[in-house]
């Protein structure tokens, strides 16, 4: 009897601890929960954010921007969390792109940061865009990163280095999307900061497109060297 009564109350605290640690995530995580009044001081806003929870990457991005007017063109799994590459105008081409980063909680999935740019029609001599998304203080996210899309097919590799540390440099990865589009994003130092050179090069080593960035949230254009 007296096994089974201690196996019966080992039993009640193992459930007990359980459901408070459920209930202590869950008043972290919920929509305005702990996690959201973080977010929003380090963004300096007065009201608290409400960021629903998603039962996907996708979801939780359509959740948070409340559109059903995008297109995922990419997903790309960083650490606990997920890149989440789109259009806003539902267009497969054209100078549209934005990135949106969420991350995987006991819960779901959970908006943190994002950001993205319009650039209209792209000219005729542009070789590439870009954007940089800078980091957010007291918020974990993969960020500072520039990302953008290739827009002349002999660019095979892009290069983001600092102007001044000389030495510190990214290699951006290149994907081709469902829609054929050539996206691009490459990961920076937390200490990087401006101003930062992109390269676009050929598979020989050519640079075809080269632009000293100055603008810690800069986008738009580079031309081609050809």
């Amino acid at each position: 009897m007296k096994t089974t009564r201690r196996w019966g109350i080992a039993a009640g605290v193992i459930l007990a601890s359980v459901a408070v640690l459920y209930i202590l995530l869950y008043m972290y995580e919920k929509p305005g929960g702990w996690s959201d009044r973080r977010m929003s001081q380090a963004l300096g806003l007065e009201q608290t954010l409400l960021i629903p929870l998603g039962g996907s990457p996708e979801e939780a991005v359509r959740l948070f921007r409340e559109s059903d007017f995008m297109t995922v063109v990419h997903e790309e799994t960083v650490g606990r969390g997920a890149l989440v590459f789109l259009t806003r105008s539902g267009q497969q081409e054209g100078g549209d792109l934005q990135v949106e980063y969420v991350r995987k909680t006991w819960l779901g999935w959970k908006w943190v940061w994002g950001a993205g740019y319009g650039l209209g029609e792209e000219p005729s001599l542009a070789a590439m865009n870009y954007m940089r998304v800078p980091e957010i203080e007291q918020v974990s996210t993969p960020f500072p990163m520039v990302f953008g899309e290739v827009l002349d097919p002999a660019i095979e590799k892009i290069i983001v280095k600092q102007k001044e540390a000389g030495t510190d440099k990214s290699e951006a990865k290149l994907i081709t999307a469902a829609s054929g589009r050539t996206i691009w994003f490459a990961f920076q130092p937390a200490t990087a900061g401006v101003p930062f050179e992109i390269e676009g090069l050929d598979q020989a080593g050519k640079i075809i497109a080269t632009k000293v960035i100055t603008d810690v949230r800069g986008s738009g254009t580079m031309g081609s060297s050809r």
